[in-house]
């Protein structure tokens, strides 16, 4: 027999808009996060407006079926991930960018529109929008609003929230919310749409988001340094931005994560390098300025050696060992990334404890990441092949999560709580704190229709 749900909303959005196929729908089960459980879908539904999205909710939440809404599924944390008997929600074909403003500085987008390509859009417009997490590529704007994604130029400009004007949003009675405004400023009200950046598509369903944009800035120089120690590297960090510059982009390497990326491919790095600092500034005229300044910061905090970029084209060579992180640490094993942050005034003790957490569970630990803000990225690293291995890395990356915390941080800095992170929240929030998101959710979607058991145990 044809099912219920399936028929409804090929009337209402077309049949080559709901998927059934068992083989599609297995390819659909899971986004990039290991370790999370995926389970079997009832249906996929693509729809194309906000008026079909109000019709695949209003024919879940009548027939009790949940949703789970989806993106590009580049996520870490197995938020997109779905589970049995669900309806998948997929924004892959809402992909206008609807309106680009000089006058205002804002985009108006629709979900699926890629990152990457609403940047170069507003480029072309001599406009900015900074958000720009590694998979930028390939994740889209709703995926990055579900997880309030970061990236390299956070230290800079920070996250996506930080440039989220104002949401369009179906809840679960089928209502659509416009959160936010598009001007400037604006504080009537709670603040919904901060509410809803993050939220990990539990409290609805954004089908358009107004963005501010900044002016393009202009190519960006580079300087790295390394060091013999990640004491002299991190202590280097804490000196550049205590010096009054901002650089658009501060990114660490420890020693572990350097051997690996020179083990892939020759960068000449020297066999006693303890850690790498990679620098940006993209202020124009400036930039050869304060590149000049940070090597000068660097040198007087011990590096062994400091690489300043003349151009463009070397400014991209140097960033390459950063580029190469995932792709030399691939061959090593089975990766579980972890995304704490923490105090910057913490970072030492927390790349300390990693190590000394990574000798406890014999398992290999790498920590490249965002030093600028204190958002690390742990990795753990071991065979998949190895029960005993596989556990260890487990209770290692656990471990990682409950140091951060300690040493008063968090355990997600972009990637979201998912499934992945889901166990450990309580102990960030507290019970109340808890009790309060719970509360939220229930007024949101009383029945529990979007993402359930995701975020909230």
């Amino acid at each position: 027999m044809t099912d219920p749900l399936v028929a409804r909303l090929r009337s209402a959005l077309g049949d080559d808009a709901v998927v059934d196929d068992a083989d599609v729908l297995d390819s659909h089960r899971n986004d990039h996060a290991k370790f999370c459980t995926a389970g079997a879908p009832r249906a996929l539904a693509r729809p194309s407006s906000t008026a079909e999205v109000v019709e695949v909710v209003r024919a879940a939440g009548e027939l009790g079926v949940p949703i789970v809404t989806q993106g590009a599924r580049t996520g870490l944390s197995g938020a997109a991930n779905a589970i049995d008997g669900c309806l998948l929600l997929s924004t892959a074909r809402m992909t206008q960018i609807l309106e680009i403003s000089v006058e205002d500085q804002v985009a108006v987008v629709q979900p699926g529109v890629v990152n990457a390509q609403l940047s170069r859009a507003v480029l072309e417009q001599d406009l900015f929008y900074p958000p720009d997490p590694s998979s930028w590529e390939m994740s889209t704007v709703g995926g990055n609003i579900a997880t309030n994604a970061g990236g390299l130029c956070c230290v800079k400009y920070g996250v996506t929230s930080d440039f989220v004007r104002g949401l369009e949003v179906v809840l679960a009675s089928g209502e659509v919310v416009r959160t936010g405004r598009r001007s400037a400023k604006g504080v009537a009200g709670y603040d919904l749409t901060r509410l809803i950046v993050g939220s990990e598509g539990t409290l609805g369903v954004v089908t358009e988001a107004t963005l501010a944009l900044r002016p393009a800035p202009e190519a960006a120089l580079t300087a790295a340094a390394t060091f013999r120690s990640i004491e002299d590297g991190i202590a280097a960090a804490a000196a550049v931005m205590a010096s009054g510059l901002r650089p658009s982009l501060l990114e660490f390497l420890d020693q572990p994560t350097l051997r690996a990326i020179q083990d892939h491919r020759d960068m000449g790095l020297p066999e006693d390098v303890g850690s790498m600092l990679l620098a940006q500034s993209d202020r124009g005229t400036r930039a050869a300025e304060d590149v000049a300044r940070i090597a000068e910061i660097c040198t007087a905090h011990g590096a062994i050696e400091v690489a300043e970029a003349s151009d463009a084209e070397e400014s991209r060579m140097l960033l390459e060992a950063r580029r190469l992180v995932n792709s030399a640490l691939e061959p090593l094993g089975t990766t579980l990334i972890d995304d704490v942050a923490v105090p910057r005034s913490q970072l030492i003790t927390l790349l300390r404890g990693i190590a000394e957490i990574g000798a406890k569970y014999d398992v290999l630990i790498c920590c490249p990441g965002h030093v600028g803000d204190g958002n690390m990225h742990p990795t753990v690293v071991f065979d998949p092949a190895d029960a005993a291995a596989e556990a260890r890395a487990l209770e290692a990356f656990g471990a990682v999560m409950q140091l951060g915390l300690r040493l008063g941080g968090t355990i997600t800095g972009e990637h979201g709580i998912g499934t992945l992170k889901a166990r450990w929240l309580e102990t960030e929030l507290g019970p109340v704190g808890l009790e309060l998101h719970r509360r939220i959710k229930a007024a949101f979607d009383p029945g529990n229709l979007f993402n359930p058991g995701k975020v909230l145990l």
